[in-house]
């Protein structure tokens, strides 16, 4: 299948869809009004995780992706977050490494579960590990850090799905070992919000009962 990340026609498109960041202290409109938005956030839907295929966004787009993705609220430019990318044949060399962990960490894992892990990444072409590294600096709370975290992530989702590729946030069991914070180089404050699988989607994902507005909503003093 030919990869639609790299080609000249997709490039072009995404310049279009993604301008580059204004110099800082230019004047920046307060809102943008966008029927096509409400829209699209009306209707968003993650993807079926075992339904993403080749290609995923890649080079440039996946610069643009990302790049688009840190425009969150980061209460004094803390900048809580971070991202490692998995491509190609990194994914499964995770995959092995992950399976070592388990085994390690969970003796009662069955042969079965532990080659489920193997594939984990292998779902998606293109994974995203977004890390939460709040520093607590005694003035910026660490918990709005890590919703900063949250919302980058969200946002690394939905401007994905905007650039027209599926993905879906997954946690797991990897988001929450500690063998796997070693591997990946995390530091003693960080934590991992999530892996971010973005591809082609091989399937139409069916609609999901959605909470009811009115049970959740409060009006206090009325």
């Amino acid at each position: 299948m030919a990869d639609k990340a790299a080609s000249p026609a997709y490039q072009a498109r995404m310049t279009d869809i993604f301008p580059p960041a204004p110099p800082v202290g230019t004047p920046m409109l307060p809102v943008r009004p966008s029927v096509e938005t409400c829209r699209f956030l009306s209707l968003r839907r993650s993807a079926n995780k075992a339904m993403l295929a080749a290609p995923g966004p890649t080079g440039k787009a996946l610069d643009d992706i990302l790049a688009t993705a840190m425009r969150v609220p980061d209460h004094r430019r803390m900048t809580p977050w971070r991202f490692i990318i998995f491509e190609g044949e990194a994914r499964s060399r995770f995959g092995e490494a992950a399976a070592r962990i388990q085994a390690d960490e969970d003796p009662s894992a069955s042969p079965e579960a532990i080659e489920i892990t193997k594939k984990l990444l292998l779902r998606a072409p293109t994974v995203i590990a977004v890390v939460s590294n709040p520093t607590d600096d005694g003035r910026t709370p660490v918990w709005e850090q890590e919703l900063s975290a949250g919302a980058v992530t969200y946002n690394l989702l939905l401007t994905a799905n905007a650039a027209g590729w599926a993905g879906v946030w997954l946690t797991e069991w990897i988001s929450f070992s500690k063998g796997i914070d070693r591997l990946l180089g995390l530091s003693g404050t960080e934590r991992i919000a999530g892996f971010v699988y973005l591809g082609t989607a091989s399937a139409h994902p069916q609609e999901r009962a959605r909470p009811d507005p009115a049970a959740l909503i409060q009006h206090w003093g009325r």
